[in-house]
């Protein structure tokens, strides 16, 4: 666990070794920890890449005692795709597996989140906070109002995930005007299990770290989810709207200020 901040950084990637570092962290998670597959990823070099990442801005968290040279300097990263971005791109990335008109109709400013990890020695501790901090300066810089993106549970079990995907849409759905929707060639239901039958406690022990903190900030999840074979996850789709944070939140953004 990490606790100490004053060496940490958080930028955008500048270079060609740091973009290549991000998708090295990437491999070490995404494809090393949970199994993930895809066909631009690079296994002799270890990077995970996609045909999107020249349209995303990468946020990285660098770990200034580390040497770069060896591309393990960023220790944290986060896709970052703004509206404009996606007309280049051609789509959003999430658009291969939700339907997003509601938000891109909705005629506020979106930014896409994606590839959110953090390399294993780092997590529990402040390393995520600081991307954090770096994404709320980036989102008032660029004057965003929603944010959206996939997140994933690891595996593609729904008898194990039944109960707290069924949580997630009982107590966590999108409002209409936010309420994203899975492809219908793609939908998976997350009403699974009977409302009165859910083990609240032991479903949202389930949730992963990153979605429940989207939770607390005031997010909400998407009708439907996503089950990714090559990624070897099951996806929901996470919608924050600026103007509906919670307390603490704001609080985060607020210190974003300085």
């Amino acid at each position: 666990m990490q606790t100490d901040s004053t060496h940490f950084t958080v930028r955008l990637a500048q270079s060609d070794r740091d973009l290549r570092a991000a998708e090295r962290l990437r491999y070490d998670v995404f494809v090393r920890e949970l199994g993930g597959s895809g066909p631009l990823i690079d296994h002799d070099g270890m990077f995970e890449r996609d045909a999107f990442d020249p349209y995303f801005d990468h946020l990285i968290l660098v770990d200034d005692r580390r040497e770069c040279e060896t591309l393990r300097h960023v220790v944290g990263v986060y896709r970052l795709m703004r509206s404009e971005r996606a007309v280049d791109a051609g789509q959003f990335y999430s658009e291969s597996e939700y339907d997003i008109g509601v938000l891109k109709h909705s005629g506020k400013r979106l930014l896409e989140l994606g590839r959110s990890c953090v390399h294993a020695d780092y997590r529990g501790g402040i390393a995520m906070l600081q991307l954090w901090y770096g994404l709320a300066k980036y989102v008032r810089k660029h004057e965003i109002d929603i944010l959206f993106g996939v997140a994933s549970f690891h595996g593609n079990d729904l008898e194990s995930l039944a109960e707290p995907l069924s949580l997630l849409y009982d107590a966590h759905l999108a409002p209409p005007d936010l309420r994203v929707r899975a492809l219908e060639n793609v939908y998976q239901s997350m009403d699974l299990v009977p409302v009165d039958n859910i083990d609240r406690t032991a479903a949202m022990r389930a949730v992963p770290a990153l979605i429940k903190a989207y939770l607390r900030f005031g997010g909400f999840v998407g009708d439907g989810a996503f089950i990714d074979h090559a990624f070897n996850t099951t996806d929901v789709c996470l919608v924050m709207d600026t103007t509906r944070l919670t307390a603490r939140a704001q609080a985060l953004y607020d210190g974003a200020r300085g």
